[in-house]
């Protein structure tokens, strides 16, 4: 049975098809983690709230689409509409970022780390609750997903595509199209700007940065700003997608894999996230794909992920990429 398992895997419909979900899944774990790399990369700041704001920007993206979409709604209008919802998001969450930066995270820049750690764990918990209280204050479910941002998705999004002796689906490869853009959008920012400059000297030499007349602190604030949206941005498409959906439960849902990725690629670099999340990504498509088919087994991806975290911690404490020490205030 396995043998004629793993002979219909490697057929290139099957095995195309599992590529195909192993990118769409890296694209997500990439938008959900390069905020999270990016907080920490500059800051030294392990930000255990950041499920709960991709939760957030979840909910907020469904809210403008459920708001501006009716069922008379043209597929390329709904598309459009989602791309604005996306930015709008991410304007929201980036500076409420900036707020929680500048009044509750600052003030523990010169304290241990166990500080800031309690603090985003505390500051996820509140969220998590306002959510709920919110919820409740609308009849909404907080455990399930919400139904009605769902059927904001235009109806082409939910149906195949062959690609030659391949099928997919066009929601497979709209999520690959998104994370590819946050992909090159990062780097070009990164690479490309005199503030990505700014961000990249803070991170290597925070005094020598100051020392050339670089506000470090106000670096800081945009960072994790920028982070916080692209955890939003995040939280947006999630809300699209089937098999995450906007609800309560999304916090914890992502933060995990956003995690693992980043410990993974090497905290701190974005280059690591990046592969990391390849490597994740096709990890969990290739399970997924032997636990549908062969092995009756409902733990079986996540277990692999934990396994490719467990190795690259045993083979690579540092990460991929990582290096010994890497982000500060």
């Amino acid at each position: 049975m396995i043998l004629e398992a793993l002979a219909e895997f490697l057929t290139l419909g099957e095995l195309g098809g599992v590529i195909v979900n192993g990118l769409a899944k890296s694209a997500l774990y990439v938008m959900i983690a390069s905020g999270l790399t990016l907080i920490f990369g500059l800051m030294g700041v392990l930000n255990f709230a950041h499920g709960s704001l991709t939760m957030v920007g979840a909910y907020l993206g469904g809210l403008l689409m459920v708001v501006t979409v009716t069922s008379g709604t043209a597929p390329l209008t709904r598309l459009g509409l989602f791309f604005v919802a996306i930015v709008v998001v991410f304007a929201l969450l980036t500076a409420l970022g900036g707020a929680i930066e500048t009044t509750i995270i600052r003030p523990l820049y010169d304290r241990p780390p166990i500080y800031q750690i309690l603090l985003t764990f505390g500051l996820t918990l509140v969220i998590e609750e306002i959510v709920r209280i919110v919820l409740g204050i609308y009849d909404l479910q907080p455990l399930s997903d919400w139904q009605a941002a769902l059927a904001t998705k235009p109806q082409f999004l939910r149906e195949p595509v062959a690609l030659g002796p391949v099928s997919a689906g066009w929601m497979s490869l709209f999520q690959i199209l998104l994370g590819t853009i946050t992909v090159v959008g990062i780097w070009a920012f990164l690479t490309k700007t005199r503030y990505g400059l700014y961000i990249r000297a803070g991170s290597e030499d925070t005094e020598m940065a100051s020392a050339l007349g670089i506000d470090v602190r106000q670096v800081f604030t945009v960072v994790f700003a920028l982070g916080i949206g692209l955890a939003g941005a995040a939280g947006t498409l999630l809300m699209w997608d089937p098999t995450w959906g906007a609800s309560v439960p999304l916090a914890a849902e992502t933060l995990l894999p956003a995690f693992i990725v980043v410990i993974v690629g090497g905290l701190g670099t974005f280059r690591g996230t990046v592969v990391a999340a390849l490597v994740v990504g096709m990890a969990d498509a290739v399970t997924t794909w032997w636990f549908q088919n062969v092995i009756e087994f409902t733990g079986l991806p996540e277990l692999v992920l934990f396994l490719v975290l467990v190795v690259t911690l045993i083979v690579r404490p540092q990460g991929l990429f990582g290096v010994e020490e890497v982000g500060g205030h």
